[in-house]
């Protein structure tokens, strides 16, 4: 991790003391700072995603971030560890720059963002993993929801999803650990694996007696795009990620839909788990007219806030009645700003459940050392100011899916979609519904 300048028994010099006093100082300035800052603009990617969830403090508590912090409790604990505490007690010593890392990993937590992160080095080469679309490990995407560790979706065709989880599983422990408390990115670490090795979850599942014990062999993952099918009149395009590929494979799907002669479209992003902005832009480009807003960006300081509009690359004139776009609790970021915009400028009607709510922009900033800070800072909007990250959005017909249904590839959202374009009627489920089938439209 960090090199050892100090000695192993932790003990600082007055001067060193009196540096660490003033880089700690900074650290809370600096947090407080990069609270409004925006380098990049992506959405689940590596400088700046929208994996994407925002809490925003109010002026009082930025107030006081900014103010200068009384460091002498810190090191009057500091010097009670080495006055006290028995290192017998533990298998190895800590070091001097351990505790200052604790200490900086213990700063951010105190944001209470779980998405706001302070990554040691291994753990930053992992997230750059990520972005790439290609690593090692069961294929399903995670985020707390309630303090608690959910599935958003497995993706398909992968160790996780031929294991039977699904989206809302929430994950209890992982092998014998306790999920409990736990940040997202130590229970990535404990998932991902090498190919070949078994991982043990235990879920929590909505509608089960008892909690399911799940093993599952890790796999290199390839994350997958687009898939096409055609049921009658009506195309589907499956959209599973806003990679950087996705824009293009996007093209070619539309392509095949304007030559099927299928005069109805259904966008399925559930299970997606976002991406790239700028995929999401470019792909409702190609449903609204030129100019139209597809999402707003805010930040806590307002100069700052941002508007991102259609480039107007339309391939036919798209009405709710011709178009639909299916959602589930699986649909987070960029699949949520998307699915928002077309609802909102009322060219889409948006079938299935409440989406997963993954509206909070992070930057990735890079530290000395090869550590990095993945902090939030804006949150998304869509075109009529509802803000994403505020319980996700409600679709225009709730219909659920169950686990069971899943697990036997039953489909009823998809097959409300077909029949909505075919022309009848379809009506939401009721909360009741809802809750006994075990759907995802939310609480």
């Amino acid at each position: 991790m960090y090199s050892n300048q100090d000695s192993e028994s932790g003990v600082f010099s007055k001067s060193t003391k009196r540096g660490l006093g003033f880089f700690l100082a900074f650290c809370f300035a600096f947090g407080a700072f990069f609270s409004g800052i925006q380098v990049g603009k992506e959405v689940d990617g590596a400088e700046q995603t929208a994996s994407l969830f925002n809490f925003f403090a109010s002026k009082s508590q930025a107030e006081a971030a900014i103010s200068e912090p009384d460091l002498s409790e810190f090191w009057k604990v500091w010097s009670l560890m080495d006055e006290k505490f028995a290192t017998a007690s533990s298998s190895d010593v800590v070091s001097a720059q351990e505790r200052l890392q604790g200490a900086i990993d213990g700063l951010v937590d105190a944001f209470g963002d779980p998405y706001t992160v302070y990554l040691p080095p291994e753990d930053a080469a992992s997230f750059n993993e990520d972005v790439s679309g290609n690593f090692s490990g069961v294929g399903m995407e995670v985020g707390l929801r309630e303090g608690l560790v959910t599935v958003i979706s497995p993706l398909p065709d992968t160790p996780a999803q031929r294991a039977g989880i699904v989206s809302g599983d929430v994950v209890v422990k992982i092998d014998d650990v306790s999920t409990e408390g736990m940040r997202i990115d130590e229970a990535v670490k404990l998932i991902r694996g090498e190919q070949g090795t078994v991982v043990t979850l235990q879920i929590f599942r909505e509608g089960e007696l008892e909690f399911l014990t799940i093993p599952i062999t890790r796999d290199t993952i390839d994350i997958p795009t687009v898939k096409t099918e055609q049921i009658g009149d009506t195309f589907v395009i499956a959209l599973y990620s806003f990679n950087a590929l996705a824009d293009s494979e996007m093209q070619k799907a539309l392509r095949e839909y304007q030559s099927s002669g299928a005069t109805k479209l259904v966008f399925d992003v559930r299970g997606n788990p976002g991406g790239f902005l700028q995929s999401a832009v470019s792909i409702a480009s190609y449903f609204l007219p030129a100019g139209k807003i597809v999402v707003k960006e805010e930040f806590g300081d307002e100069s700052k806030n941002d508007v991102f509009r259609s480039r107007g690359q339309q391939v036919q004139l798209f009405t709710p009645e011709d178009l639909v776009v299916l959602v589930d609790g699986g649909s987070a970021s960029a699949a949520e700003i998307l699915a928002g915009a077309l609802q909102d400028h009322g060219v889409a009607t948006v079938i299935g459940a409440q989406t997963f709510g993954k509206g909070s922009v992070q930057e990735l900033v890079n530290l000395d050392g090869g550590a990095s800070l993945k902090v939030t800072v804006a949150r998304w909007l869509t075109p009529n100011g509802t803000s994403i990250s505020n319980g996700g959005l409600t679709p225009d017909i709730v219909i659920g899916r169950t686990p069971q249904q899943r697990i036997a590839d039953e489909d009823p959202q998809k097959d409300a979609a077909v029949r909505f374009l075919a022309g009848e009627e379809v009506v939401s489920d009721t909360f009741e519904d809802v809750l006994t089938e075990g759907g995802e439209s939310g609480e």
